[in-house]
C-alpha cells in the first residue's frame, strides 16, 4: 500500500472520529446552545468553501492545465457532476422514505452521503500529492481533513441530539450518529488508490469534490447556520472560518 494511501486512511479516521466526539454530545448536554451550534457550522460552512478551492479547485485547474487537457471545460464539467450527484441522491431518498421519522432519516441520510465525497476529497488530496502538484502538498491536505473533521463535529452532534429528542436511548442516539461518517474512512482509501491510479481523471475527481461539498454548503450548512435571529453575526462566522484556512492554505 502506497505511503498516500496510508495517510489518507488515517486523515480519514481523524474526520470519523470527530464525527464519533461530536456524537458523544448527546451523554453530556440534552441540547446544544442553538447559537453555539449556529456558529460551529457558519465556520464549517466557511472553510469547507475556501478548503474546496484551495485544496481542490486550484490544484484540478492546474493538473489539467500540466495534461493539457481543456482546463476549464474538464474542472466545470467534473464540479457540476458532484453537486448534480449530491442532488440526485438527495431527491432518490426523499421518494423512498415515508415514515414518522422522515426528517430525521433525510437528515442522517443526506449527511452520510455528502461523507461520501469529502472521504473521496481527502482521498485525493493526499493520493494527488504523488504527482508533485505544486498546490498538493501535505499541508493543504492536512488542513482539508481538518476542516472536514471540524465540519463533522456538530454534524455528529446534530444526529444524535434530535433523535435523543424523540425518544432514542443516548446509546443508540451516539451509535446512529457516530456510524454516519464511517464511509469517510471508506472512500477516502477509494479516492487515494483512483487518482494514484489514474492520473489523468485527477482533475475530474478533484472538481467532483469540490462541486459535491460546495453543494452541500449551500443547500446544508450555510441555510442551518442562518435559522436564528442572529444571521448577520453568523454570516460573519463564515467569513471567519473562509480567512480561517485561506490563511493556513496560502502561509503555510
Amino acid at each position: 500500500m502506497h505511503n498516500y494511501t496510508l495517510l489518507a486512511l488515517y486523515a480519514t479516521i481523524f474526520t470519523w472520529v470527530l464525527t464519533i466526539l461530536g456524537s458523544s454530545m448527546v451523554f453530556f448536554f440534552k441540547k446544544i446552545n442553538k447559537n453555539f451550534m449556529d456558529a460551529s457550522l457558519g465556520i464549517a460552512a466557511g472553510i469547507m468553501m475556501s478548503a474546496s478551492f484551495w485544496s481542490l479547485l486550484n490544484p484540478a485547474i492546474e493538473n489539467s492545465k500540466n495534461l493539457n487537457q481543456i482546463s476549464w471545460l474538464v474542472v466545470t464539467t467534473g464540479f457540476m457532476l458532484g453537486g448534480i450527484f449530491i442532488f440526485i441522491t438527495d431527491k432518490i431518498f426523499q421518494k423512498k422514505l415515508n415514515n414518522k421519522n422522515k426528517r430525521l432519516s433525510l437528515m442522517i441520510l443526506s449527511i452520510t452521503m455528502h461523507n461520501i465525497p469529502e472521504g473521496l476529497a481527502v482521498g485525493i488530496a493526499f493520493g494527488s500529492i504523488k504527482y508533485g502538484l505544486n498546490s498538493a502538498t501535505i499541508t493543504n491536505s492536512v488542513m482539508l481533513a481538518l476542516a472536514i473533521g471540524l465540519q463533522n463535529f456538530p454534524e455528529g452532534s446534530a444526529i444524535s441530539l434530535p433523535l435523543r429528542r424523540e425518544g432514542y436511548s443516548r446509546t443508540k442516539s451516539f451509535i446512529y450518529g457516530s456510524l454516519s461518517a464511517i464511509v469517510e474512512p471508506i472512500f477516502g482509501l477509494i479516492g487515494a488508490l483512483l487518482i494514484i491510479k489514474i492520473q489523468h481523471l485527477m482533475p475530474v475527481f478533484l472538481s467532483f469534490a469540490a462541486g459535491a461539498m460546495i453543494y452541500v454548503i449551500i443547500q446544508e450548512l450555510i441555510p442551518e447556520s442562518q435559522t436564528n435571529n442572529n444571521k448577520s453575526l453568523m454570516a460573519l462566522f463564515t467569513l471567519i472560518g473562509f480567512s480561517i484556512m485561506m490563511i493556513l492554505d496560502t502561509a503555510l
